[in-house]
């Protein structure tokens, strides 16, 4: 019998339908919607968000959830049951601890401070955002004070609610095996002497032509734009809007080429993952990703592992030289896969490369345990941020807006979701590790242009099992061990030594 087990997948699918159509605003708010529609937007997202809040907290879903676990409690541990109820009840325990005023009001401040971060960034005036960055840290220590279990700092409660079971006490560990390599290794390759030719990057390169081209690779990769569709945004995203329409953005600039084309591919990874995903558990815990730094591991691993390789460019630099003749007239095809590797300090996270990468993520890990604790200040965080990068990295923002106002996630209320880029970077790297294992000589793939082989491996290994598994317990099952920092540490180094001879 599994009547009361389906009754709870019915309640699950009515709460995603709601969750879908806030998706479906919040797209439209980042990507179509007038300024003047701001304050009416953050009404409806607030109202959509109460509303999905009320239904997964009533009565009836309760004691839908019971009555399943009752009737499922004889199903095999690693059922499909039994992973569906497992993250049901994580899912329910958390929502009927929060108030639905403060789900509402969350939802409701963030959508305002979202406009005045676009503000603020446009203006490089961190002071017009900090006032707003300082009513979600209290709205987000009133959040984790309803969730922590007794003794849990707040800090933890905000991560494990994008990756779960993680804690602050592993991401120390992990940042602490990754900082002093990193250091030490982007400390060699500036002092190597040598320079890839970073320059050609920053030619005249055509907005269409960019556009153009992005769509090609996302379509080579595997993305369905008749399931998708590529936009414009102030900050890149992707975003799911149910089954059969996962979206992604980018944001193009004349003289950045890497900007718009490694930001498709990169939301390419991300939309692959939700196409990936089963659509007929749509709704349910098994048709949804298995956490953020599992999401994040496939963006990575096309943007940088696929992206970036060698073999890549083999097959598509000829595609990019037809795109633009003047811009890339006289440059070999060495020089050009030198300039996308190319290690150096910089401002900016998403044009980092990816051995700086995790050192601007560990700026923001510690400066949001000390915004969570009180230790810092909204308005002091423009000045820690600077102290921060210059000890991490050597260099200081030129503007707030490549400083402390670059990144879109906090006037979301996204405490605790950057520590899953580099978790993303980790298992992005076991998983390539592990598919050329698997797969053979994925170069000679790619330089034919055959990237569906590797596509459906992941498909096989991590898409298709949503969260039936907790995301370290997923890594393990594909790659055939715990995640590591090792195998992150190693491309690293291959890379260094291949452009930098250290």
């Amino acid at each position: 019998m599994t009547e009361r087990y389906d009754r709870l997948l019915s309640a699950l699918r009515e709460v995603a339908l709601v969750n879908s159509v806030f998706f479906v605003v919040e797209w439209d708010e980042q990507v179509m919607m007038p300024p003047g529609g701001a304050s009416h937007r953050a009404e409806q997202k607030a109202w959509l968000a109460r509303t999905a809040h009320t239904r997964q907290t009533s009565a009836e879903f309760g004691d839908a959830l019971s009555e399943a676990e009752v009737e499922q409690s004889a199903a095999p541990e690693g059922s499909e049951p039994r992973a569906v109820l497992r993250q049901a009840r994580r899912a329910y325990d958390r929502a009927v601890k929060l108030p639905g005023s403060l789900v509402e009001e969350i939802t409701r401040t963030t959508a305002h401070a979202h406009h005045a971060w676009v503000d603020a960034r446009k203006h490089n005036d961190p002071a017009k955002f900090a006032p707003w960055l300082a009513k979600i840290v209290a709205l987000k220590q009133q959040q984790a004070a309803c969730l922590a279990k007794p003794g849990q700092a707040a800090y933890d409660v905000l991560v494990d609610e994008f990756e779960p079971g993680e804690t602050t006490a592993h991401l120390d560990e992990i940042f602490g095996a990754l900082r002093a390599p990193l250091v030490e290794l982007v400390g060699k390759v500036m002092s190597s002497g040598r320079k890839v030719p970073s320059e050609i990057l920053a030619r005249d390169f055509d907005v269409d032509a960019q556009e153009a081209l992005g769509r090609e690779a996302a379509k080579a990769l595997g993305y369905d734009f008749e399931r998708g569709r590529l936009d414009v945004s102030v900050h890149p995203f992707s975003i799911s809007l149910g089954p059969g329409d996962s979206r992604i953005t980018t944001r193009y600039h004349a003289n950045r080429f890497s900007d718009a084309f490694f930001g498709v591919l990169h939301e390419t990874g991300h939309a692959l993952y939700e196409q990936g995903l089963p659509g007929e558990r749509y709704g349910t815990p098994l048709g949804e990703a298995a956490s953020l730094g599992v999401h994040e591991s496939q963006s990575r691993f096309w943007e940088n592992l696929v992206g970036r390789s060698r073999s890549f460019w083999r097959f598509f630099y000829p595609k990019a030289q037809r795109a633009f003749p003047a811009a890339l007239s006289g440059v070999s095809e060495d020089d050009f896969v030198a300039a996308v590797n190319g290690i150096r300090p910089s401002e900016i996270r998403v044009e980092a490369d990816e051995a700086t990468y995790n050192l601007h993520i560990l700026l923001r890990f510690e400066l949001e345990q000390a915004l969570m604790t009180g230790a810092l200040k909204a308005d002091d965080v423009p000045a820690a941020w600077s102290d921060r990068l210059h000890g991490l990295l050597g260099v200081r923002p030129s503007t707030e807006g490549r400083g402390c106002l670059q990144d879109v996630h906090w006037s979301g209320g996204s405490l605790g979701y950057f520590p899953t880029y580099t978790l993303g970077n980790l298992f992005s790297a076991q998983l390539f590790e592990a598919a050329g294992r698997d797969l053979g000589d994925l170069d000679a793939s790619f330089a034919r242009g055959e990237f569906a082989p590797l596509r459906e491996w992941l498909r096989e290994k991590v898409h298709r099992h949503g969260q039936r598994y907790l995301p370290q317990e997923l890594i393990t099952l594909a790659t055939g061990a715990p995640p590591s920092v090792e195998p992150l540490l190693a491309h690293l180094r291959r890379k260094a030594h291949e452009y930098y001879g250290v």
